[in-house]
This record gives C-alpha cells, structure tokens and sequence, in this order.
C-alpha cells in the first residue's frame, strides 16, 4: 500500500539528550522504508545527520506531510502551535510521564508507526484557543493554544478579582488565584489537577475551572466552545496579572487589560493507533480499575 506521506517532519523535546536514542532507532527505521525527513533545529543536533535537513520549529510543517512529536505532552503542545500553521496532521511518540496526546511508546513504535504511515490511523480533530491581551482598544499580544489559557495572580499575596463575560453577558465576578479556560483536550491537564471535570474530546465544550476560590460555591463550569470569554480584573489597586497559553507565558497584563479568548477556526488533526480508545487511555493513564478484568 503506497503511503500517504511522503516527508517525515520530526519535532524532539528541545535540550533533552535522553531522547538521542529513540530519535536515532526512529530515523534508522523511516529511512529504511524510504521516506523522506525533516527535523526540527534544536532536534538535529541529537541526530548528526549533515543530509538531513533542519528548519525552526514555526516552519518545519511548510516541508513535511505530517509530524511527529517525540517527547511528552509538552513536546506534542510545541508541535501543535507549528502544526495548526498549515493544517498538518501529528502522530505522538511518548517519552514522558503520563502523555494523554502521545499515545506511540518506543517498544512499540516500529509495528504502530508504520502502520499509521500507511493509513491504518484513527484520526481526531482538536480545536486550539486564540487569545488575545487588549490594552485600551488594542490587540497587544495574541497567542494559541491546544490545552488551555490560565489567568494567574502574580507576584503578589492576595488574591486577584476577576470578572467573567460569556458572549457579552456577565457570568460572575470571583476573588480567587486564578482561573482556567480549558478545551476538551486540556481538561486532563491542569484543569484536572484543580478539580475539573474530564470532557470528551468529540464534546464542543470549554471548561471554566477557578483557582482556589474564595467562595467555595464558585466551582466549574461547562460552556459552549462557540462562546467568546472576556476575563477583566476589578481591583482598587494596580496588579500584575500573568497569562499562561499552554506553556507560553504572558507576563506584565495589567489592571485595565482584558482577555478575549475564542476558538479557533480551523482544527488540528491527530492521528492515533488504529485502536486507540479513549476511554482505554483514561484507565491507563489515571489507573482507574487496576486489576478489573472486563
């Protein structure tokens, strides 16, 4: 069966030497069935490889048919920001701790891989979040992200106030450390560690989750993805607030700023094992019913 992609893009976590022997047994392999590779700059320094050749990250997906992230979920979140530019679809290879969205293991990687280059995948199609900082009518810093946008107290003791728009109509005004805006994607990421709920990634569906909040009666909530956030802070004194968009931080939002996020257009697709099951993976990675047999 001819395959379907033609050149193999590469992104390895950046400055992990560990990673140099998977990536090396991954390029061995590709070559061996005559695909053509790309890798990203900071990964061709593990691979030694002068014929191959290396692109920065943010254009590495104008040169390849699909991606590979090899790393863990924050490896396959740095592929995600490349991979929305020109709609080209991932494949994780997991050399992390838990990896939710890298779903291919070393030990495992010749049979699965080779089978999803063929076109035997199951894919998905995940929506990332724009967000923008607005400062006195402009757009002063605009981001994506795939798992979740987070409004932080900074450098501060007390507690931040922060009021929440949903389309233009007031949801709640909350004194709290923070609060998550989580995609489906990321309500297994931080959103779960701060008590919110798992969402299905087929579900059109946000998930607005409080950092420790003063009310205790302030708790999650689950909103439509079509829905346009608008987060501003009411404070009688100047804060510094800091935005994280996955793992990329925006510092220095001030009182007066405020946080437009909405969803992207255009979705990104994942490709997965041809069994892959959601459902499967939840049990897995969060050892729910060790030792049940079904």
């Amino acid at each position: 069966m001819q395959s379907e992609f033609k050149t193999i893009g590469i992104i390895g976590k950046p400055s992990d030497p560990s990673i140099t022997e998977t990536l090396l047994i991954l390029v061995r392999l590709l070559k061996q069935q005559g695909y053509q590779i790309v890798v990203a700059s900071d990964t061709a320094q593990f691979i030694s490889d002068s014929r191959i050749k290396a692109y920065p990250v943010d254009t590495l997906t104008q040169y390849c048919d699909v991606v590979l992230a090899v790393g863990g979920d924050g490896t396959f979140l740095m592929a995600a920001r490349a991979a929305s530019v020109n709609l080209i679809p991932l494949i994780g290879i997991n050399l992390g701790r838990v990896g939710f969205l890298v779903d291919i293991s070393p030990d495992t990687m010749q049979h699965k891989l080779l089978q999803m280059l063929q076109g035997h995948y199951k894919a998905e199609q995940r929506h990332l979040l724009r967000t923008k900082i607005m400062r006195e009518g402009k757009a002063i810093h605009e981001e994506i992200s795939l798992n979740e946008v987070v409004v932080h107290r900074w450098v501060t003791p007390s507690m931040i106030k922060i009021v929440t728009h949903i389309n233009g109509r007031f949801l709640n005004e909350q004194r709290s450390d923070g609060l998550i805006i989580a995609t489906p994607t990321g309500s297994t990421a931080y959103s779960l560690s701060a008590g919110g709920p798992i969402l299905h990634p087929n579900l059109n569906a946000l998930v607005l989750v409080p950092l420790n909040p003063h009310t205790l009666t302030n708790r999650p909530i689950v909103i439509e993805d079509s829905a346009e956030i608008e987060i501003s802070f009411c404070q009688s004194t100047q804060i510094n607030a800091l935005v994280t968009c996955d793992h990329l931080q925006i510092p220095d939002v001030y009182i007066g700023d405020r946080i437009l996020i909405k969803k992207e257009s255009m979705p990104i697709k994942i490709l997965h094992p041809i069994e892959h099951d959601f459902f499967d993976t939840l049990r897995q990675k969060l050892h729910w019913s060790d030792g049940y047999q079904a």
